[in-house]
């Protein structure tokens, strides 16, 4: 998570803004941020040189749509409770710091593995300013509901392709005695005498968000909460694991109803997250696009099936392994249409990946896109390399073309972010990539990780329009 090189040594650091400068200065380095002439330089761009296929092998991190909401739930443990396989990216970073500003003691052990424990925190120590800027802010909710039985939180910021609706997170809450208000831009929850009483929740539609959010409020609740039409997704799977490490009771993650005894208590314990679905079907999706060979490690390829089943149909060859996958494409690539849906089906958060690889793929593709409104932002960068590609509604139709050339593009959000980097991987020329501070949300170390596969692509940083004479 923090590199041990830049954190405070040692020991547990404390309310601390000792532990958000350790945590400031971790992620500058990380991000190449330095100083000259009192000018601060950051991190802004990437430049793909295109063209090269890749070979070799990458390892993939833990599951950032798990940690996100593990990280949140440690809010719920009295004790120390120690998380492995945390992925270093920026929303887990800010989610620690958050829980730091609200008197969490945080030591790091190594680059991903940390110890929170909870004990003091204090529900007026949040740092707003801090969770108005990442989505997985709204987990907060439930923890702060499970724990002081009152939360006050932002709405969920992140990445914009669309509106964010928590209309099924306040239904949890509120069927869970909740009282909660949408006002100025933040979320107020309150909780009868301070304590939640277990329920039924049916969600109108399957949310991953909601229905880790209710998981975690309902851990503590007094009673039975049982979750109707619940999300199945494996990273939903490894909160309730992590939730049971500590003491809770929840059955049937995984499933379409999932049941929570809640207990008194939840005690400290160590958990290692899993590995990083989405993370490991980019590369599956880089190979497929530049052709080569790789091999995929630290995978749980069960949880790969959908992704395998849609590369496979298109040329793609996939070769599975107890905890790897090898990964070529050495001919051409075919059309195939694609729907994103909730888990087991097509992951939307691989809806970009995908249609980048169609991009080059004979024939007319279609994608649907059955989750998100508004995902479709990043077509547009596409057409700058030379895709044909037109959108419909939550439709895109995609004609194959023989190949992409390399333009200056953006990434309009995390997965599009990865989207144009695998463009620009496979394309003639010159790729320059905008905005990549959406990519470090969700991507451990993506450049080194592909410059380690034999790409060309570099970080750039670009000089700050202020002045600064502190770094």
């Amino acid at each position: 998570m923090i590199d041990t090189d830049f954190a405070f040594m040692g020991d547990y650091v404390l309310f601390s803004f000792g532990y958000y400068l350790s945590l400031r200065v971790s992620y500058i380095m990380r991000c190449a941020i330095f100083s000259r002439h009192g000018k601060v330089y950051h991190l802004d761009k990437y430049i793909i040189r295109g063209g090269n296929p890749l070979f070799g092998e990458v390892e993939i991190s833990g599951a950032k749509n798990a940690a996100v909401a593990i990280i949140p739930a440690a809010l719920m443990v009295e004790g120390v409770c120690r998380i492995e396989n945390i992925p270093q990216i920026s929303d887990a970073d800010m989610l620690l710091t958050i829980l730091s500003e609200m008197g969490a003691k945080v030591r790091t052990i190594n680059k991903n593995t940390v110890e929170i424990d909870c004990t003091s925190v204090c529900r007026e120590g949040a740092p707003y300013d801090l969770m108005r800027k990442i989505r997985a802010s709204y987990y907060l909710i439930g923890a702060m509901l499970g724990r002081f039985g009152s939360a006050k939180t932002t709405m969920p910021g992140g990445c914009n392709f669309g509106v964010r609706p928590i209309d099924q997170h306040i239904k949890g809450m509120t069927a869970l005695g909740a009282h909660v208000e949408v006002k100025g831009g933040f979320v107020y929850a309150e909780a009868p005498n301070g304590v939640l009483t277990g329920n039924k929740v049916y969600l109108d539609k399957v949310s991953v968000g909601a229905t880790m959010n209710i998981m975690i409020a309902a851990s503590k609740a007094q009673g039975k909460t049982t979750i109707e039409n619940a999300a199945r997704e494996p990273h939903i799977v490894d909160l309730a694991n992590f939730l049971n490490s500590m003491g809770a009771d929840v059955r049937g993650a995984g499933t379409d109803t999932i049941k929570i005894y809640g207990v008194e208590k939840l005690h400290g314990g160590t958990y290692t997250i899993i590995p990083d679905q989405i993370e490991a079907g980019t590369y599956m999706a880089a190979v497929a696009a530049t052709g080569g060979e790789i091999t995929i490690k630290n995978v749980i390829p069960k949880h790969l099936d959908c992704i395998s089943a849609k590369l496979r149909e298109m040329g793609v060859e996939i070769d599975e392994y107890p905890d790897y996958v090898v990964v070529r494409r050495m001919g051409k690539l075919t059309r195939a249409n694609v729907k994103t849906q909730p888990y087991p089906g097509f992951p939307t958060d691989m809806q970009p990946q995908i249609s980048t690889v169609l991009c080059l793929a004979e024939g007319t593709s279609v994608v649907t896109e059955g989750v998100w409104d508004n995902r479709y932002k990043y077509i547009s960068e596409l057409k700058k390399m030379g895709a044909e590609v037109q959108v419909d509604g939550k439709t895109a139709v995609i004609e194959g073309v023989p190949f992409l050339t390399g333009a200056p593009v953006a990434a309009c959000d995390l997965r599009a972010g990865a989207a144009v980097v695998i463009a620009g991987l496979c394309a003639k020329g010159e790729t320059v990539v905008e905005d990549v501070s959406y990519i470090e949300r969700g991507y451990q170390d993506l450049v080194g990780k592909l410059n380690n596969l034999g790409a060309d692509i570099v970080c750039v940083s670009e000089p700050d329009e202020y002045t600064s004479a502190v770094v």
